[in-house]
């Protein structure tokens, strides 16, 4: 991504010959690109005032139509680059505003220029550039992004910013009160009493199981399809993971499997709602109700999914997520919750992520250090309002995909996804099954095209855990097949044109 600040007389330029329509300008060319334009918010009123001499000088009334009216269009096209405190340190320059522009630039990155008609800034040259010069200089833009945070950051920016500058005023960086706002808003969105933030998806599982009180030779039924940490968090605790083989329709664990492996030494049974989709969570609450068994349901990848008009993470004994940023509700580092309405578990959890403490130095049991940063419930708290609208976008999406490819799915070399009537997907990924999947990998990594494997095989074959030994069939198959494209809220038509036309021609030779 290119990243382009407009200076005060630029962006007044654009503000007017926006108002022109003129699609063969320069100014116009530019808004139309790629390229990622920004205004500095340092310069807010010098814009207007440009654009308002602007007005004058083209014979208009400087009140019609009003230059801020004018702005205020043009931001929509571009983001507002923060001023900083950093950004005053050339108030004795003769051109203070240049050290602020100069500063912001930095923060881009390297390769950020500043379109500048300010002569005394183009002498200095780099990052001041004409406009003229503008699309010689910019370099096209050839990845498409797996996933894309950079569009969500600009549509939450100003409560972003505001919910990240209180925290650092406030200066409660643990447990601040962002903390109790994020949970008690999380809880009432999935449905639950309780919502107890923690520091990773890892530490949901790790918390959830230790207040169950899983220990040494205790076995935790779950599936060989997914991310280490489900069956990692078992073995810390000097647990035995116990496999069930996965429905090859929906990648989850299978329900007519699951009784065979429950044995007096099952202390727990942990479904995984893979590629964000929940498995038949009624089936396995049933079977595991008879036994007297409690369920956890990892919902890393579903935060925001239903299962009969149920959210996830309110399906069993306790729900756990993770925030870790690229997931459809992420943080901007590690983070996780525990969800539950039992509220002698929820307790028990919130004492084990503060080092096993129910109050200053009254240490009841043994715990982690395992709470969520405020910064990260500051940064939770900006994404909550648009979340339902980009679940029903990342649905969108899913559903542009299939329809692109659903004519030629073929059994041998593709198959789309399924998702269940009763359920509704967060869509963490868009997941497909391709034959020869290196050969469709690189082919569409020639043509700037991203994919990730989750997962390239059962988790009992990692070396850590060689000792394991499972006969999961459908496991297996699905991982030398499955294939995750780029999925986002942002993803365009064109992108998802270009995606399925590049899948389709590699399988087609």
């Amino acid at each position: 991504m290119n990243n382009l600040i407009l200076d005060a007389g630029i962006a007044a330029l654009a503000c007017v010959d926006n108002a022109s329509t003129d699609p063969n300008s320069t100014l116009q060319k530019l808004i139309a690109s790629d390229v990622k334009l920004w205004l500095y918010t340092g310069q807010a009123i010098e814009i207007i005032s440009h654009i308002q001499a602007y007005l004058i000088d083209g014979g208009q009334s400087k009140q019609s139509p009003k230059a801020a009216n004018l702005l205020t269009e043009l931001a929509t096209r571009c983001s507002w680059l923060a001023m900083l405190s950093e950004d005053v340190a050339g108030l004795t320059d003769d051109d203070p505003i240049h050290i602020g522009l100069m500063g912001a630039a930095e923060r881009l990155g390297e390769k950020t220029l500043i379109v500048t008609n300010v002569e005394s800034r183009l002498a200095q040259g780099r990052p001041f550039i004409q406009l003229e010069e503008v699309f010689r200089e910019v370099e096209p833009t050839s990845q498409i992004p797996f996933i894309d945070l950079a569009t969500q950051q600009d549509r939450i920016r100003p409560d972003l910013e505001r919910n990240l500058f209180r925290v650092l005023h406030h200066g409660q960086y643990v447990m601040g009160a962002e903390i109790d706002e994020l949970e008690s808003r999380l809880a009432e969105y999935v449905g639950v009493e309780h919502c107890i933030s923690v520091s990773s998806g890892t530490d949901a599982l790790l918390i959830a199981m230790m207040a169950l009180g899983i220990g040494r030779e205790d076995e935790v039924i779950t599936t060989p399809f997914t991310f280490f940490a489900a069956v990692e968090t078992v073995k810390l605790l000097g647990g035995t993971p116990v496999y069930v083989d996965i429905d090859p329709k929906n990648y989850n664990l299978d329900p007519e499997l699951l009784e065979a492996r429950i044995s007096d030494r099952t202390k727990a049974i942990l479904p995984v709602s893979l590629y964000g989709q929940c498995p038949d969570m009624d089936r396995i609450n049933e079977i595991a109700e008879s036994f007297q068994i409690p369920v956890i349901e990892d919902a890393a990848q579903s935060f925001g999914a239903m299962y009969k008009g149920r959210r996830s993470c309110s399906l069993s004994h306790v729900g756990c997520t993770s925030f870790f940023p690229a997931k459809p509700f992420g943080a901007y580092g590690d983070a996780g919750a525990c969800f539950t309405e039992d509220s002698d578990l929820a307790a028990s959890m919130r004492q084990i992520r503060d080092h096993g403490q129910s109050g200053r130095y009254q240490h009841r049991r043994l715990g982690l250090n395992g709470r969520m940063d405020t910064i990260q419930a500051a940064v939770l708290l900006a994404k909550l309002p648009v979340f339902d609208q980009e679940l029903a976008s990342r649905t969108e999406a899913a559903r542009r995909y299939s329809e692109l490819m659903e004519s030629a799915q073929v059994s041998q070399l593709l198959a789309l996804p399924i998702i269940e009537p009763h359920n509704f997907s967060s869509w963490a990924q868009y997941t497909i099954e391709v034959s020869d999947r290196n050969y469709v990998r690189s082919a569409l990594s020639d043509n700037g095209i991203p994919t990730a494997v989750h997962y390239p095989g059962p988790v009992f074959a990692q070396p850590a855990l060689s000792e394991a030994v499972a006969h999961c069939p459908a496991t297996e198959h699905a991982a030398k097949r499955v294939l995750s494209l780029p999925m986002h809220p942002y993803l365009k038509q064109d992108t998802q044109k270009l995606v399925s036309r590049s899948l389709l021609k590699a399988l087609e030779s």
